[in-house]
């Protein structure tokens, strides 16, 4: 029986999502909660892979198990996993579904904040006030549609393409000194977002205009967009799949 896991996690605690040689990350604190209360070993495949730093308010995994999980799981995972990692709901799924290849698409958004406060730093990238959000508004307006966003993408990566579906890209203002940055694409590529984020900055200090904007998507070069935003102001906020697979 294969079931997906809907979760939450602060990144600033972990080197990343998923299991590497160094440094704890969120996949390892999982599937070691769940051998624990399960008494088995159980494997994890996220949707998608965040960088050290970077949040998710919702993130899915999918793992499978021989007999039904307890009805109880989701409450004995979150007595037992940091404070930093929440989970939210256990579904039945297709056998077939997948938590990676069968998302329609996903949402990120980056938080910005021109205020100095302490508490806004989870989850926010202070930035010097003055930047252009209409020109920002503009330049993103460029990368809606299937394009090649190579440009935006870290190198030597194993994707097997860096074309995606842009379908939502846009600043809006939260309040006088806070704004966040949406995006939706049925995929992104690694770093994507945060080099996206890092080249607007460069639109909305008046460093780069909109049509190099589009010149530098067009590229397909890395070297040609902007430095990666910082890690902290970006989160995975949404996932979504077709109805289908849910049992």
């Amino acid at each position: 029986m294969r079931y997906f896991i809907e979760f939450a996690y602060r990144g600033t605690d972990f080197h990343g999502s998923q299991t590497q040689p160094n440094g704890n990350t969120v996949q390892a604190e999982m599937e070691a909660a769940f051998a624990t209360i399960l008494r088995e070993p159980v494997a994890l495949t996220f949707a998608g892979r965040t960088d050290a730093g970077v949040h998710a308010e919702k993130m899915i995994a999918h793992f499978d198990m021989e007999k039904a999980v307890p009805a109880n799981l989701a409450g004995r995972l979150n007595n037992l996993l940091p404070n930093s990692i929440a989970i939210r709901v256990l579904r039945r799924v297709t056998d077939a579904a997948h938590a990676r290849f069968d998302a329609l698409e996903r949402t990120y958004y980056y938080r910005i904040t021109t205020r100095k406060d302490p508490f806004l730093y989870i989850n926010h990238t202070r930035v010097a006030a003055g930047l252009d959000f209409e020109a920002m508004n503009r330049a993103a307006a460029r990368m809606i549609g299937e394009q090649d966003f190579a440009s935006f993408c870290r190198t030597h990566t194993d994707a097997k393409t860096t074309i995606c579906d842009v379908k939502k890209a846009e600043w809006r203002q939260e309040s006088e000194t806070e704004w966040r940055f949406i995006i939706t694409a049925n995929r992104f590529l690694r770093n994507m977002v945060r080099a996206v984020v890092g080249t607007l900055f460069e639109v909305g200090k008046g460093k780069m205009t909109e049509e190099q904007f589009a010149e530098v998507i067009a590229a397909h070069d890395r070297c040609r967009a902007g430095h990666s935003a910082p890690a902290e102001g970006l989160a995975l906020v949404e996932i979504i799949y077709p109805q289908n697979i849910y049992l």
